[in-house]
């Protein structure tokens, strides 16, 4: 079965439409509730009240003239009907509810009115058509403890159609304010909510079609307008991603292209018989290079990949970390030696963390071989250990070239460098700093830089001091 599919203006009319029917029914039945509640029970405790007050001026014997002259007189001020009877069978002749088969005080209600206790009689007569309400209360000879005869009091009720037709001019008016009420209610609602969020469609729809442009005008302070700001972020880091895709792919197209052609020319050129053993060798061996050039492109970007998917698991294990740092400079000795570099290590030996050894000493080796790359002849490099009750930092200075400002807060993008002169013979795939930077992220660790163009470059490693021992 399919789902009724309604829109949101449609199901707020109809929310609206429903408050308006509750209302109404509930008005009715409030006025209901009144009419039982107060009107027939205020008149009936009046009724009772009024035969009370009469019967309580007889006490014995005959019923006077006195009483039946105060009688009268309450049938002049009262708005009840007021009968007195010296038995109680003659109210058979006089009383609204007399009915030929029944009589008009049962049994019960005869030991009722013995024990001085009052009745009520409720009903509808077709003679007044409408609902009739009386109360019989009894007098009490006061010597012999005998009911002496009844006082009958009785009074039309307002019929229930009587109030609404009276309270219907009310209602109209009442649902028609209401109405007006609720339906400029449910426009505002309509443009507060339903406007922006078909705008958020619209705007979904554009972004789903690769438009990262568009944006949403955030009018208000609510929630809505925090989901439209949140849509605007969304697509300012939506059209970030896009830039930097196309810009990787373009980047990962032009380190494939350049190897591609080295060996795609030099193999064409090994296809020429008259060629020397020893050209033969040279070009063998620019095909292997740049063989092993994009070889370790591949092994980069797919690294780079499974780190920044997570999907790679590294088992960690207690490190010595000042241990990596100089296992790194023995395998680096031989750059450092032929650059005539100086190098000072100032490392805590005491600091443990549990790391992974294989991917600690990848970062170690491509932060201090990039500052072997970029230190002229006779540089110095420096390396820190050191820690805090906080954190662990690892700090490796160069007074190499130097990074600009521009430039600085791009380290770390895939395939970014920030020496553009720089020659591919130098060698790097422009993805060490952003594997490095994954790396340490998945150790709970940050990465920053800070350098000034000629002066050379601070590369600062924290990890919080919970991952050590």
């Amino acid at each position: 079965m399919k789902k009724l599919s309604l829109s949101l203006t449609t199901k707020l009319r109809l929310l609206i439409s429903g408050l308006l029917c509750f209302s109404i029914v509930f008005s009715f039945l409030f006025i209901q509730f009144l009419y039982e509640s107060l009107y027939v029970d205020k008149t009936e405790s009046s009724l009772v009240a009024e035969g009370q007050q009469i019967a309580a001026h007889y006490h014995t014997g005959k019923i006077s003239d006195f009483l039946i002259g105060n009688v009268n007189w309450h049938n002049t001020v009262s708005e009840a009907e007021i009968l007195i009877f010296n038995n109680p069978e003659e109210l058979s002749g006089y009383s609204p509810f007399s009915k030929e088969d029944k009589p008009i005080i049962s049994k019960a209600e005869r030991k009722k009115l013995l024990k001085g206790e009052y009745i009520v009689k409720k009903g509808y007569e077709e003679k007044f058509e409408r609902n009739l309400i009386g109360a019989i209360v009894p007098l009490i000879d006061q010597k012999t403890n005998e009911l002496a005869g009844i006082v009958y009091l009785y009074v039309p009720l307002a019929s229930l159609n009587e109030v609404f037709t009276k309270a219907a001019n009310i209602l109209a008016i009442v649902a028609v304010i209401t109405f007006i009420f609720l339906y400029l209610i449910g426009n505002r609602i309509t443009k507060a909510i339903v406007n922006p969020l078909q705008r958020m469609k619209t705007f979904s729809n554009e972004i789903a079609k690769g438009n990262f442009s568009i944006r949403i005008p955030s009018t208000s302070n609510d929630e809505v307008g925090h989901l439209a700001e949140a849509f605007n972020s969304m697509a300012s880091s939506l059209k970030k991603s896009d830039e930097q895709k196309r810009e990787f792919l373009a980047n990962v197209a032009h380190e494939l292209r350049t190897p591609l052609s080295y060996i795609k020319g030099y193999s064409e050129l090994l296809q020429d018989s008259t060629m020397s053993q020893q050209e033969r060798n040279d070009y063998l061996h620019v095909i292997q290079r740049e063989t092993t050039r994009m070889n370790a492109l591949v092994h980069d970007l797919l690294d780079l990949s499974q780190l920044q998917s997570e999907t790679l698991t590294m088992t960690k294990s207690p490190l010595v970390l000042a241990q990596l740092i100089n296992e790194t400079l023995d395998v680096l000795a031989i750059s450092i030696a032929k650059k005539r570099l100086t190098v000072s290590a100032n490392l805590d030996e005491d600091i443990i963390m549990n790391a992974n050894e294989l991917r600690l000493k990848q970062v170690f080796y491509n932060l201090i071989h990039n500052a072997i790359r970029y230190t002229n002849a006779e540089g110095h490099i420096d390396i820190s250990l050191s820690h805090d009750e906080n954190k662990v930092d690892i700090n490796v200075t160069d007074t190499g070239i130097g990074i600009s400002k521009a430039d600085l807060s791009r380290l770390g993008e895939r395939f970014f460098r920030a020496d553009k002169a720089r020659t591919r013979d130098k060698g790097g795939t422009g993805l060490g700093l952003a594997i490095s930077k994954e790396i340490i992220h998945y150790h709970d660790g940050t990465l920053n830089f800070k350098s000034n163009l000629g002066q050379g470059t601070t590369v600062t490693i924290t990890f919080p001091y919970e991952s050590f021992q």
